[in-house]
């Protein structure tokens, strides 16, 4: 069981946030800046294109297919956006004996699909630039007449090539960590797969919509990404190590999901991207499995959870159990994140809103408001068998921001569950 009241002690916290993904949540802001500038300098801002591409073909692994993921719920229907996850696998021997094992990542591979030409474009993303199978892909993509884009750290092998494919490249913004001799986490379980930077996804994202804003791809204003940077960084100040748990969502949802399998829930594209991000940070950063799906068709994937073991039928208040030989058993949680527009305006959907810097909101069990019969059908669902449903509302117009509360909160929530369960 998770004792909360770590998360109220920042020194705790502090001590076993080895790789200082806090921090690196904390900086998601400037790197948004800083990929937007760096985008622009490498030549977007210069692009005069002739129309949309018939397709947008993102490629990548971890956070940059989840970046083609968000891309494809910000396109809509307007541009086809097809994630390239990887297909194969090899071996990849050291080049030094006394160096570590290659990462497993370094021997993935990619295929282009069949029907890819001359009127797609493929994004190459990679925050390493050390993947032979994305510069092979990029290669089969020249002979193919795509359009290339590459998204790496520059100097990298994957940087070189593109320069060879005739490629745009633009590049990857690291983390600005300090390097202070903070305490280590200790040799890594398993070396060859490394926990990936928990904002590397704002490294993929930003120079991917900035190009596809200038395409046309996306609808997006055309101050979005850097009011979007300014968004997470008031994230990361509500989020902050220091910040009580009463007055820090993110301590608050990640108090709630200890001990439960959580069913994440998500009504419409940004919410549904949202619920697919936090299930992979689940497991990452905490090391917890969830479940996420889009409503309606979630509902009825999910029934049987309800009806099972999980459900109802295990009570935590069960005067006859065992309290010191018995762990606490496992319950369901239902999180649903919805993003639902508030007109032009109004606090906190303006530009002047009161509620400006507030972030997603939670919606009390009780409220009365309008909901889809989606999100109607969801809490009763829930509540005809005892689960527990916590729900998070982003009012915001614009969805790439109504995606950054979004996402910030989650991101922040899962590195929290991981650092508390860790010290309990």
């Amino acid at each position: 069981m998770l004792d909360d009241t770590l998360l109220d002690d920042p020194a705790a916290l502090q001590r076993a946030d080895h790789d200082r993904a806090l921090l690196a949540l904390a900086g998601a802001g400037a790197r948004v800046r800083t990929a937007l500038r760096l985008a622009d300098a490498a030549g977007v801002d210069r692009l005069r294109p002739d129309g949309r591409p018939r397709a947008v073909l993102v490629a990548g692994h971890g956070s940059a297919l989840t970046a083609a993921g968000i891309l494809a719920a910000l396109a809509g229907t307007a541009t086809l956006v097809t994630p390239l996850e990887p297909t194969d696998a090899a071996y990849v021997p050291r080049t030094d004996r006394a160096a570590a094992p290659p990462v497993f990542t370094a021997g993935l591979a990619w295929q282009l699909p069949g029907w890819a030409g001359p009127l797609d474009l493929l994004v190459v993303s990679s925050a390493a630039g050390g993947e032979q199978g994305l510069i092979s892909l990029a290669e089969q993509a020249y002979a193919r007449g795509c359009a290339i884009v590459v998204t790496a750290p520059a100097g990298s092998p994957l940087a070189e090539a593109a320069l060879q494919v005739r490629a745009l490249p633009l590049p990857y913004v690291p983390p600005n960590l300090p390097d202070d001799g903070a305490p280590s986490s200790g040799a890594a379980a398993e070396p060859d797969l490394p926990a990936e930077d928990p904002a590397a996804l704002w490294a993929h994202l930003t120079p991917l919509l900035a190009l596809t804003q200038k395409l046309g791809v996306t609808q997006l204003p055309y101050d979005a990404l850097a009011a979007t940077a300014d968004l997470l960084d008031a994230s990361a100040v509500r989020c902050r190590p220091d910040a009580a748990a009463y007055t820090n969502p993110a301590k608050g949802l990640a108090a709630r999901l200890a001990g439960t399998v959580p069913l994440l829930w998500a009504e419409g594209p940004v919410a549904g991207a949202a619920v697919t991000r936090f299930a992979a940070q689940l497991a990452e950063r905490a090391g917890r499995p969830a479940l996420a799906g889009q409503l309606p068709q979630v509902l009825t994937a999910h029934r049987g959870m309800f009806t099972g073991q999980l459900g109802a039928g295990a009570d935590p208040d069960d005067f006859f159990r065992d309290r010191v030989e018995e762990p606490d058993p496992l319950h369901l949680q239902v999180l649903l994140l919805r993003h639902v527009p508030a007109p032009a305006g109004a606090a906190g959907g303006g530009a002047g809103g009161a509620e400006e810097d507030a972030g997603p909101a939670e919606v009390p069990a009780d409220d009365e408001g309008p909901r889809s019969f989606g999100a109607a059908r969801a809490h009763r669902l829930a509540e005809a068998h005892d689960v527990r449903i916590t729900e998070y509302a982003s009012a915001r117009p614009d969805p790439l921001h109504a995606l950054a509360d979004l996402v910030a909160l989650t991101d922040f929530a899962a590195v929290y569950l991981g650092l508390a369960a860790a010290q309990s």
